[in-house]
């Protein structure tokens, strides 16, 4: 039993420092390459286009800065929340995102220069009677988190008497106000112009409030060579006039025209079928690393449960308790963003996310490998010690092989549960099924026909998968 208990810790610990060993050194081997966070639904300052590349003002911005300072940089679309926090744990070097130049940022962030004014308007449904602030009385407000345009609403708020609900990307706040749900919405200017022209239906009803200015941020004091970089290659830009043609490629009526295309259900499938493909197979070699990672995990705690030792049962009960008590966001999170915060030490998003699938998942296959095992009849492992046989040997010979036919449908199901959770992986900027959807409605808006899409997607491995399950279950039975 010690044996065994040994032998899947050491698998554990080799293979997670196998798979961070191959993912830090890629990161290693770009390490002259900057990485930038940007937010994943902004348009026209970043959003994703046909191709699922990234483009939009800030991101031509960056692009053109690296390749007049020569540099190069890495765009990593995280949202905007996400990418803020992981320029503060310096998982990433610095974050291009509409992000507007406050005293309460200045404090936490280096901004480079300016690079664009706007200011702050409210939108509301085409056919709505509310015609300013004073009309949001009584009502419902949805706000985008963590924005400059979030905390201008949240100012009024009690002023003018509405209440306030948070989205963490656009187009949920957009979906909420054409749905009725809100009464309004407040966003940047231009921000706010170009969704309507490629089709949003909202209308602007007040004039840009609290004007400012957007900037390149880096966490403060960690970065000056990048901010002056970016600062030159700016200034640049605007002398040669490149910094107008990329304004204008993005803000000119004629460019922000929709273009011709199959909107229809069918027609969007057609359209984005390479993404969601691509969204997916990550999305399944994400839940394949995690399970092997959180079956070890998980077998390991559970045989400590049940050993006859009440310093291991605690160890084993305590893990189970905290990681399944833990919501999986929050320890997302803190693995992303907080332990680096800590330590200073980086931490790639898909090792971060597979350790969160590992600890949540693990805890809850500890718990049903101890039930699997508590489930056989003690008389069993009486029966073979009596035959003298070691506790250990009994357990492996007698007891685990019974258990393991009551644990098996429950492995697949943790299977299906740990796909079904990857989607929540998104708000650290791992590009699987999920996150693919957001930056698809990003660019057509289509978010009822595209989230559609992805249920199905959903619903088709796990239908197969719950299959599988039965055929094995009733294998085993029979």
């Amino acid at each position: 039993m010690k044996k065994l208990l040994v032998f899947l810790g050491s698998c554990l610990l080799a293979g997670l420092f196998v798979f961070g060993s191959q993912v830090n050194n890629q990161v290693q081997a770009a390490e002259k390459t900057y990485e930038i966070g940007t937010d994943v639904t902004y348009p026209p300052f970043e959003f994703a286009n046909e191709k699922n590349q990234y483009v939009g003002i800030d991101i031509d911005i960056m692009k053109a800065v690296a390749k007049s300072e020569g540099f190069k940089v890495n765009i990593k679309p995280l949202g905007f929340n996400a990418a803020v926090q992981a320029v503060q744990s310096e998982q990433i070097d610095g974050v291009i995102a509409g992000m507007t130049i406050t005293p309460e940022r200045q404090a936490k962030f280096d901004f480079a220069d300016p690079y664009y004014k706007t200011g702050v308007v409210m939108a509301v449904q085409k056919d709505s009677k509310i015609k300013g602030l004073e009309g949001l009385r009584g009502k419902r407000v949805a706000i985008k988190t963590g924005t400059s345009a979030g905390a201008y609403a949240t100012a009024k708020a009690k002023e003018y008497g509405f209440t306030t609900v948070t989205f963490d990307d656009s187009d949920n706040m957009y979906n909420d106000v054409v749905n009725g749900n809100s009464a309004a919405c407040f966003e940047d200017e231009p921000v706010m112009q170009y969704g309507i022209k490629t089709g949003l239906k909202l209308k602007i009803v007040t004039k840009p409030a609290e004007g400012g200015e957007y900037g390149f941020a880096v966490k403060k004091g960690s970065n000056p060579e990048l901010i002056a970089k970016f600062n030159k290659g700016l200034a640049k830009l605007k002398a040669n006039g490149q910094y107008d043609k990329i304004k204008a490629k993005y803000l000119s009526t004629e460019s922000t025209k929709k273009a011709t295309v199959d909107y229809s259900f069918f027609g969007l499938l057609k359209e984005n079928k390479d993404a969601l493909l691509s969204g997916l197979g990550q999305t399944l070699l994400l839940t394949v690393i995690a399970i092997f990672f959180a079956t070890i995990f998980g077998v390991f705690f559970g045989l400590l449960g049940v050993l006859p030792n009440r310093f291991a049962r605690g160890v084993s009960d305590t893990v189970i308790y905290i990681f399944r008590g833990l919501p999986l966001l929050v320890l997302a999170l803190f693995i992303y963003t907080g332990i680096p915060s800590l330590t200073g030490q980086k931490i790639p998003a898909i090792v971060a996310g597979v350790i969160t699938l590992m600890f949540n998942e693990g805890a809850y296959t500890a718990a049903f490998v101890k039930g699997g095992i508590g489930a056989v009849s003690t008389g069993q492992m009486e029966a073979a010690r009596s035959l003298g046989l070691p506790y250990g040997k009994a357990m492996r010979r007698v007891v685990l092989p019974q258990g393991i036919r009551i644990m098996i449908p429950s492995f697949i199901n943790q299977f299906i549960i740990t796909l079904k959770d990857t989607s929540i992986l998104s708000i650290i900027g791992i590009l699987e099924l999920t996150q693919t959807g957001k930056i698809i409605i990003a660019r057509n808006l289509e978010g009822f026909k595209i989230w559609a899409m992805i249920a199905l997607i959903y619903l088709i491995v796990i239908t197969l998968l719950t299959w599988l399950s039965k055929y094995i279950e009733g294998r085993i039975n029979n």
